[in-house]
Formats: structure tokens, C-alpha cells, sequence
């Protein structure tokens, strides 16, 4: 029966907290951008998109 052994990559990156709640970060403020900045824009098809997309995931918007 052959051995199966794990090897670790010793040069493998890793990512700080810091690193990693910039990541996050960057994501809410694209995320509420899109629910609400899109939401309240002029065009009409843009409005009647993300309000269906606010209605559709349970967010009030009235």
C-alpha cells in the first residue's frame, strides 16, 4: 500500500489581517455602492435594475 504523506510548500505565500480586511473592505464599498449609488441614479433602467435587485434580496428601499 503506498504511503501518502502531506508536504507543506515552505515558500508559500501568505496574507496578513491587514491584507485581508483591505480585501474586505474594498468589497462592502463596491457592494453598497451597487445597492445603493445605483439605486438613486438618473437613468431609469439602472433604477428599475437595482431596485428589482434590492426587492430580490430582501433589502427595503422605500
Amino acid at each position: 500500500m503506498p504511503s501518502k504523506t502531506k508536504t507543506f510548500d515552505s515558500n508559500a505565500k501568505t496574507t496578513t489581517l491587514s491584507q485581508r480586511a483591505a480585501v474586505a473592505t474594498i468589497g462592502g464599498l463596491l457592494g453598497v455602492f451597487l445597492l445603493i449609488g445605483v439605486g438613486f441614479a438618473g437613468p431609469d433602467i439602472i433604477h428599475n435594475a437595482a431596485h428589482d435587485a434590492r426587492h430580490a434580496n430582501v433589502f427595503p428601499c422605500h
